[in-house]
């Protein structure tokens, strides 16, 4: 299953990616879809010859530093992946976007699935990379008044304002499940009624949860590079475990769709029993749609 790299697995991809490329040069980037490329200026042959002089996170996107001030930009979407191959690897035919061909090796910018939305930008300056940060707070770094001011700019559900890039870096469906679940909350509890205990509860569980499967996933990788990103792991307790065992309590994982987002939800840990209304099936069930697990 594919699903958008968050922030456990872009921390990975940077630091692989350092490991491997930082200090070296990049000969060229080949293309073998016209459309990932989405920016003209700097042309993309100014970047040829160029040594890396840092990779980080841009929320969910990647930026290569390259020396002269030029940096490329890497956005994966929800099917984009990475791939470590030897020096001049040939471009796989079906999924394949890009190579960046550097002197230690090449990484291929894959996407799976018929809608390419991955995407490319070359960039100049500071400028250039901050016109694509969305402007969310870092969850890592943030204080408790910092994600409370945030959270109560505009009334939300947590469960969108966690995953809104403008209010929150780098956070989507599958860690957002996994963070309210810790905190005991609802998706759909309203963020401009969040008391400051609350938010404090919120703010410890996002560290809590990033922080663990960002080390864990570390741990997976080693000295490799990461190949099997995926939003749906062992060891989550509710994303991608419907009907399955909370770890906690033991009741049933539910979930609900609302246009294309996802919530996994523990009824007892998190809603006090009650079942949340998919709003496709209540109304097409009516009255008959279950209120509580009972």
């Amino acid at each position: 299953m594919v699903g958008v790299p968050e922030l456990p697995d872009v921390t990975v991809y940077v630091e692989s990616l350092e490991r491997r490329i930082a200090g070296v040069r990049l000969d060229g980037v080949r293309l073998a879809s016209p459309f990932v490329l989405r920016s003209v200026d700097p042309p993309l042959d100014a970047c040829r010859g160029r040594t890396v002089v840092g990779v980080e996170r841009i929320g969910k996107r990647i930026a290569i530093g390259l020396d002269d001030d030029l940096f490329l930009v890497v956005h994966l979407r929800i099917a984009g992946r990475l791939r470590w191959r030897t020096t001049g690897a040939k471009i796989p035919g079906r999924f394949g976007l890009a190579a960046f061909d550097f002197s230690s090796g090449t990484l291929l910018l894959t996407e799976a699935g018929t809608h390419k939305r991955a995407s490319l930008h070359a960039v100049r300056g500071r400028g250039g990379v901050r016109a694509h940060d969305p402007g969310g707070i870092d969850p890592l770094g943030c204080t408790v008044t910092e994600l409370a001011s945030v959270l109560r700019r505009e009334p939300h559900t947590i469960k969108r304002a966690l995953t809104d890039p403008r209010l929150v870096s780098g956070i989507g469906n599958a860690y957002s499940d996994e963070i309210l679940h810790r905190a005991r909350m609802s998706p759909f509890q309203r963020t401009d009624r969040l008391d400051d205990a609350a938010v404090a509860r919120l703010h410890a569980a996002t560290r809590a949860v990033l922080v663990e499967w960002t080390d864990r996933l570390r741990r997976e990788v080693g000295d490799g590079f990461p190949e099997k990103v995926t939003p749906f792991r062992d060891g989550m307790a509710v994303h991608g475990r419907f009907r399955q065992g909370c770890p906690v309590c033991g009741t049933a994982v539910q979930r609900i769709v609302r246009a294309e987002n996802e919530s996994n939800y523990c009824p007892t840990c998190q809603t006090g029993g009650r079942l949340l209304a998919d709003r496709a099936l209540s109304r097409l069930l009516g009255n008959d749609w279950p209120r509580t697990l009972e």
